[in-house]
């Protein structure tokens, strides 16, 4: 019989496509994912993993079985939740995965207090950015999503996935203080025709944001620096470098030499808690989700 962790290791690596990675998403070793592989190959007397440059690759028939694992990983997923809501309390593991600002802003309170309240739910967070953990979600990875879309360029949830909306996370235009900005308290689109900007990398949900806003007021944007932390961004702004819009979920008391000026309209992005349908009995998904729409609620 197929042992169901060594199965999950396999999972792991297609889903992430390293055994690093999937180390890191199970929570252990390379060496302790690369011994269960090696395990499971002998079970089932298959080469499972082939060497490509520095990493490794799955062969047709490890593919065949990650997809075989991803089955019975959800019929387990059905039974954990069927005896969870039975008992009617929360318990057992449930790993998160959230967005930057909202790990730093917005969980720490939310898992506080699941802990205090819930002693048999061992809750385990991962800072992941929106466009991987809702695919995380939806292949089983990890069992609730914390994401952001913006209200020009919204995500919907995959086949499989369900949403609930948690509240807004309102943005500021952030400017070095002595900038001609910084005294009008207000800019509309109009103004920031000729800026310097900071922003996150490309691929974000931030910087396609950004991007995408302002080529629709007539200009491109001449993006100077990036940075995938927004208190990198504030530094750069608060050492005169250029200017930046960043949310306000997470970003803290402003450093001395950085303004805020209110955008109009005012950007603003949309946060959402995911998980999969067939978890959504689950007391632990239906707590947690309760607890993080009170949390937004007193933050807005």
């Amino acid at each position: 019989m197929l042992d169901l962790g060594r199965l999950r290791a396999l999972h792991a690596i297609a889903v992430h496509g390293s055994v690093a990675a999937a180390a890191t998403a199970l929570g252990y070793t390379p060496s302790a994912v690369s011994q269960q592989i090696t395990k499971l190959e002998r079970e089932t007397r298959t080469i499972l993993l082939e060497r490509r440059g520095r990493g490794v690759v799955l062969t047709d028939e490890a593919r065949h079985l990650a997809g075989a694992a991803q089955e019975l990983l959800a019929i387990v997923e059905r039974a954990e939740t069927t005896l969870e809501e039975r008992r009617g309390t929360p318990t057992g593991r449930l790993t998160i995965a959230a967005f930057a600002s909202a790990a730093r802003g917005l969980l720490p309170e939310v898992l506080a207090e699941l802990t205090h309240r819930h002693s048999a739910l061992d809750v385990r967070l991962t800072e992941v950015d929106p466009h991987l953990s809702i695919d995380l979600v939806a292949k089983g990875m990890t069992d609730l999503a914390v994401a952001h879309d913006w209200d020009i360029a919204p995500r919907p949830a995959p086949d499989g996935v369900e949403q609930v909306y948690l509240g807004e996370d309102l943005c500021d235009l952030l400017v070095p203080e002595g900038h001609p900005l910084a005294t009008k308290g207000k800019a509309g689109q109009a103004d920031l025709v000729g800026e310097r900007w900071i922003c996150q990398p490309p691929g974000t949900v931030c910087h396609d944001w950004l991007i995408r806003t302002l080529r629709a007021s007539g200009h491109e944007p001449d993006l100077v620096h990036q940075a995938e932390e927004n208190h990198t961004q504030l530094a750069l702004v608060a050492a005169g470098l250029g200017v930046a819009v960043i949310p306000r979920l997470g970003r803290g008391a402003l450093p001395p030499g950085v303004v805020a000026v209110r955008l109009d309209p005012l950007p603003r992005r949309r946060l959402y808690a995911l998980w999969r349908t067939g978890a959504a009995r689950r007391p632990a998904i239906t707590t947690t989700v309760e607890m993080l729409r009170d949390h937004c609620a007193r933050l807005a």
